[in-house]
């Protein structure tokens, strides 16, 4: 893995916002730490002034020397030495040292308060002072380094405090990148994997949920490609059964035509077989180019001005004999009223003889097979219908009705199915023109197949854009 992957950036990214955080921290706490460890140093050098004053009045009223440092008993010394405190008694007009002052004398012997931090050349240090009788003082001078004495054990605990946050944060960081790039790693590979054909990978979802949602989305990606490659395999099998059946009549009767087998008497019919099979693979190639070309938009729509009436009544002229011959009760339910429509006529008729055809595909003899043309379910449009009396369809046939090659991989050796490319085709030449198809039950008790049109088509090829979508109409 290499040095800029997301695996050691993390935790460096971690661990550098950790060091900030922490730089800040201490930046920020030092100066608290230092100023709670001078107010605290402050307050107890003010309560031994308290009761250093209280002590010398009750123990030593009246033994005073003019001695600034005079008289100071063995019990006031064990009070003040373990803390660095210096004292001084004082009267009125007694000399003193630095850091004091003879204005704290004249305050103290006043019957005043000292209360202050002082700095001279040795340092900084902290006075007090108090009124101990008439005329007599006492004042107490401590090094300010017990402000540093007190804070250092806080600061120590600090430091160590902010030291385990960055530990644990780095450890975090690595943590936190294995938990989120392990998965990463895993998809990636899952996808290069599917890249190279397989469709059996999956991958265990783990990690954060945006992480894991990737994991999902791959195994979903991958179930949907074994969908769509396995029906894709099923609709070209078909496709080839298709053409071998037609094929292998137009064989048969060429050899038997060249090797002179068939009777003088009998050629023309042989020879009108061999036609209607070669015509068969005619429509069939035909269809699929036609599908393959939608797919790729590559069909021109060449709308023109029509009578719609006219165009029903020349496919109700085209499929009558057909239905009969087929022995299948033709029902013309065509609007024939004069009707100026703007549409590509060649692809609504291939609309209708795909219906048509696949409906008496399925239909028994005697049963009905209904055609209707008319004015749409709203204001310029117009529809296409054919239902049945056949076996119908299920509502979970009705969702894929469309599907190249779904409903023969469903019904092939159940009943009578056809390749699968007529309602394909018919799906995407409505698409083309600006409309859409659905499937439905007839009331006949077979299938329903809707196209619902435009009026005025658009007029579009092999530009890339679409038609109009999420045009909705109801049977």
């Amino acid at each position: 893995m290499s040095s800029t992957s997301l695996s050691r950036r993390l935790p460096l990214v971690m661990a550098l916002v950790a060091m900030i955080a922490v730089l800040i921290a201490a930046l920020v706490a030092w100066p608290l730490v230092r100023a709670a460890a001078d107010s605290t140093a402050r307050r107890t050098l003010s309560r031994t002034a308290d009761l250093t004053a209280e002590l010398l009045q009750r123990t030593y009223a009246g033994e005073f020397t003019q001695s600034p440092r005079g008289g100071v008993s063995g019990r006031l010394d064990a009070l003040l030495s373990p803390q660095r405190v210096t004292a001084y008694l004082v009267s009125a007009g007694s000399s003193v040292e630095a850091p004091l002052t003879p204005a704290d004398v004249a305050m103290v012997t006043g019957g005043g308060v000292v209360s202050g931090r002082r700095a001279d050349l040795q340092g900084a240090s902290y006075v007090e002072g108090r009124p101990v009788a008439n005329g007599i003082g006492v004042l107490l001078v401590q090094p300010s380094e017990v402000a540093s004495d007190l804070s250092t054990p806080y600061l120590l605990r600090l430091g160590l405090a902010l030291l385990l946050g960055l530990s644990v944060a780095v450890l975090a960081g690595y943590l936190l990148a294995r938990r989120i790039t392990r998965p990463l790693a895993q998809a990636a590979a899952a996808a290069n994997a599917m890249t190279s054909g397989h469709r059996d990978v999956r991958i265990d979802p783990a990690g954060p949920q945006e992480v894991a949602d990737i994991g999902i989305a791959l195994n979903r990606l991958a179930a949907a490609l074994a969908d769509s490659e396995g029906r894709q395999r099923e609709f070209f099998l078909t496709v080839s059964h298709e053409l071998r059946t037609p094929l292998t009549s137009v064989k048969g009767y060429a050899e038997a035509l060249a090797d002179g087998v068939v009777p003088p008497e009998d050629v023309a019919s042989v020879a009108g077989v061999v036609r209607v099979e070669a015509d068969h693979l005619d429509r069939l190639v035909a269809d699929l180019l036609d599908l393959a070309r939608l797919g790729a938009v590559d069909v021109a729509v060449e709308p023109v001005d029509l009578d719609l009436g006219a165009l029903g009544s020349d496919a109700v002229a085209a499929w009558t004999d057909r239905a009969a011959r087929a022995g299948v009760r033709f029902v013309d339910e065509v609007d024939r009223t004069p009707r100026a429509v703007r549409t590509d006529p060649v692809r609504v008729r291939q609309i209708i003889d795909n219906l048509m055809e696949n409906a008496l595909r399925v239909t028994g003899e005697g049963d009905p097979v209904v055609l209707r043309m008319g004015p749409g379910p709203v204001v310029g449009m117009f529809l296409v219908e054919v239902r049945d009396g056949g076996p119908g369809l299920t509502q979970s046939d009705l969702a894929v009705a469309f599907e190249p090659g779904e409903l023969h991989a469903r019904y092939q050796g159940i009943r009578k199915v056809g390749s699968g490319v007529g309602l394909a085709l018919v799906a995407r030449l409505a698409e083309r023109l600006g409309g859409s198809a659905q499937a439905g039950v007839a009331p006949e008790g077979g299938a329903a197949f809707l196209a619902v049109l435009p009026e005025q088509s658009p007029q579009w090829a092999g530009s890339g854009q679409s038609p109009a979508e999420g045009v909705s109409a109801g049977s």
